[in-house]
């Protein structure tokens, strides 16, 4: 926290470790004896205290030789309303840059399955359906033994037909019929459609806010996407007591993005979380959790998260999983409809994939 005149007021142990002083000497300087004065972050207090707003801007650059080189950060500023002049300033060292090259990767990883679909569908179907085929021939006489053998090779058939059909769904490049949605809405259907299945007797946490503008989005894909993460967030929970899955929804104004090879600021202020009390992500795949064939269950396939984050990607948003033992955090940021805009592009909203 600074004051009028720039000087700390508080400050943090995390704060003393980025600066490289204790608070005691902190509260005797002035926040531009540590970083440059034409640094954007002071555009940004000046702004918060003309506004009375609060202003999120990802991936500004504070180096400068008291604190270091290369200091990639992002910064959330907010005023207080006791105290007008004074600013709460925090700031975060991992940078908006490391979540869409993430992303960028997931998309990738996406394109990849797309390409493995297509071939797939062409190349396995026709085969499976005759061994099937062959298969059933084979039951009809077949001893009871002999029986189990072919029922199990038909079974097995069934379920590779299956998870072809599951990929193809990567090979779909049409363009997404976009409208206005409430979110609430999607969130309180998928949370009927979870109780009435494989959520029943699991407790459920909203927190949403009642003002919030309507997503730029396909209802039914965003049903898809929140459904399979209420699945997972259930599976993380299962058979532990005070398990609990949180809904909430927030308007984050001034969160935006730099979109890479031009100058366009992307504005994504809806932030949706699912949340559970689960005992996390393990650490070895929490980087690549939205990669094809990425899972800890021993029978699952590995596409859910995939999908979801391609559908995410599809409509210019970005999905991130923060995860330690006792809380996993799946945040979505999308876009939200305008007025003004058609019904095929959103006005300075999107992050098309050809722009990235």
């Amino acid at each position: 926290m600074i004051d009028a005149e720039g000087f700390f007021v508080f400050a943090n142990s995390d704060a003393e470790q980025f600066f490289s002083a204790g608070a005691s000497h902190l509260v005797k300087k002035r926040l531009s004896d540590f970083i440059p004065a034409d640094s954007p972050l002071f555009g940004l207090i000046e702004q918060v205290r003309t506004e009375r707003s609060r202003i999120s801007e990802y991936r500004v650059d504070v180096s400068s030789p008291r604190i270091g080189g290369e200091r990639l950060v992002d910064l959330y500023v907010s005023g207080l309303v006791d105290s007008p002049d004074h600013v709460v300033i925090m700031i975060q060292l991992r940078s908006i840059a490391d979540k869409m090259d993430r992303q960028l990767t997931h998309r990738s990883a996406a394109r990849s399955v797309t390409g493995l679909a297509a071939m797939l569908a062409h190349e396995i179907r026709n085969p499976l359906s005759g061994i099937k085929g062959a298969a059933q021939l084979l039951e009809t006489a077949a001893s009871d033994e002999d029986r189990v053998l072919t029922r199990l090779i038909q079974e097995e058939s069934d379920r590779i037909v299956k998870l072809v059909d599951r990929m193809e769904v990567f090979s779909d490049q049409r363009p997404i019929e976009r409208s206005a949605v409430n979110i609430h809405s999607v969130l309180d259907h998928v949370k009927t459609l979870a109780r009435s299945g494989f959520a029943r007797g699991t407790k459920f946490t909203e927190t949403y806010d009642p003002s919030l503008p309507p997503v730029f989005a396909n209802r039914d894909q965003l049903v898809q996407v929140f459904l399979n993460l209420v699945k997972n967030a259930n599976e993380a929970i299962a058979g532990q007591d005070g398990g609990e899955i949180r809904l909430s929804t927030a308007f984050r104004p001034g969160v935006r993005l730099s979109v890479p090879g031009t100058k366009r600021r992307v504005t994504l202020p809806l932030e949706f979380l699912v949340e559970d009390n689960g005992p996390g992500v393990p650490e070895d795949i929490r980087e690549n959790i939205f990669d094809p064939f990425i899972t800890t269950k021993p029978s699952g396939s590995g596409l859910g998260l995939a999908l979801v984050a391609k559908i995410v990607g599809d409509h210019g948003g970005v999905i991130e999983c923060e995860s330690q033992p006792g809380h996993t955090t799946f945040r979505v940021l999308m876009p939200m409809w305008r007025e003004a805009t058609d019904t095929t592009e959103p006005v300075d909203q999107d992050v098309a994939s050809g722009d990235q």
